[in-house]
C-alpha cells in the first residue's frame, strides 16, 4: 500500500492486485473517515482470475460539519440539516465532484481508460459517485453506491448528461440503516431506474455498514463488468 500525493489532485491510498493495472477502482469514503477505511476490504472482495486492479482511495477534504455543531473532519460536502432534500451542501458537492474528476483523469494520464475505471462509494462518498456519475459526458465502467442516496434526486434529470446512463450502477443498503432511512435510497435508485440507468439493486439486514452477503454481490457484479 501507497500513500501518494499531487498539487491539482487529493492525497490517496493505493493498492495494486498485480503489476500494471489494467482497471481502477476509485473508492470514496464517508464522513469523517479517510482514504484507509475500505482498504483491507480489497483482499475480501478480489477474486482469482481477475484483471490487475489498481484501488485508489482518496481522503475527502478536511471542512467544518454544521450538523456536528461545525466540528471539521473529513467530509466530501457539508451536511446542514436532517431534510434529506436539501441537506446537501450543493457548493460541497459540486467541489468535490471537481476533485473526483481530477482523479479520474490521473488515472487516464496512467492509461486507464474511462471504460476500465469504476467508481465507488460509501454513504457521501457514495452521494458523490451518484452525482459525478450523472454528469459524465464519457462513460465510465460503472457506479458503486453504498448505504447512500442521491442527493437533490428530484432535480436528477436537470443534470444528467446524455452518455451517462451507459453506466450500470450497484446500489445497496441496510434495511435497518439509522443515518440514511432506506425510504430514500430506494426512492434514489427508483429515479436512476427511471433515468435510464441499469440499477442492480440490493437490500440487506444490517444497519449503517457493509456486510459479507453485500461483498459477494458486489463481486458478481465487478466480475460481470471485466468480463464484458
Amino acid at each position: 500500500m501507497t500513500t501518494s500525493s499531487a498539487s491539482a489532485v487529493l492525497e490517496t491510498v493505493e493498492q495494486e492486485t498485480g503489476p500494471e493495472p489494467q482497471w481502477s477502482v476509485l473508492w470514496l469514503h464517508g464522513l469523517g473517515a479517510d482514504g484507509h477505511d475500505f482498504a483491507p476490504l480489497v483482499p475480501e472482495l478480489v477474486r482469482p482470475g481477475w484483471p490487475a486492479l489498481r484501488f485508489v482511495f482518496p481522503h475527502a477534504p478536511v471542512r467544518a460539519v454544521t450538523i456536528n455543531n461545525g466540528v471539521r473532519m473529513r467530509a466530501w460536502y457539508d451536511i446542514v440539516g436532517m431534510d434529506f432534500p436539501t441537506r446537501a451542501d450543493s457548493a460541497g458537492i459540486e467541489e468535490s465532484i471537481v476533485q473526483v474528476e481530477a482523479l479520474i483523469a490521473r488515472e487516464q494520464a496512467r492509461g486507464i481508460a474511462a471504460d476500465r475505471l469504476l467508481l465507488a462509494g460509501f454513504s457521501q462518498g457514495g452521494a458523490i459517485t451518484l452525482a459525478a456519475g450523472l454528469r459524465r459526458q464519457v462513460p465510465l465502467a460503472g457506479l458503486i453506491a453504498l448505504s447512500t442516496y442521491l442527493p437533490g434526486a428530484a432535480q436528477a434529470k436537470a443534470h444528467l448528461a446524455q452518455a451517462a446512463t451507459a453506466q450500470p450502477v450497484f446500489m445497496a443498503h441496510g434495511t435497518g440503516d439509522p443515518v440514511i432511512p432506506l425510504v430514500h435510497a430506494d426512492q434514489s435508485a427508483r429515479v436512476l431506474g427511471e433515468l435510464g440507468f441499469d440499477v442492480q439493486w440490493h437490500r440487506y439486514p444490517m444497519a449503517h455498514q457493509v456486510c459479507a452477503e453485500e461483498i459477494r454481490d458486489l463481486g458478481d457484479w465487478m466480475a460481470r463488468r471485466f468480463a464484458l
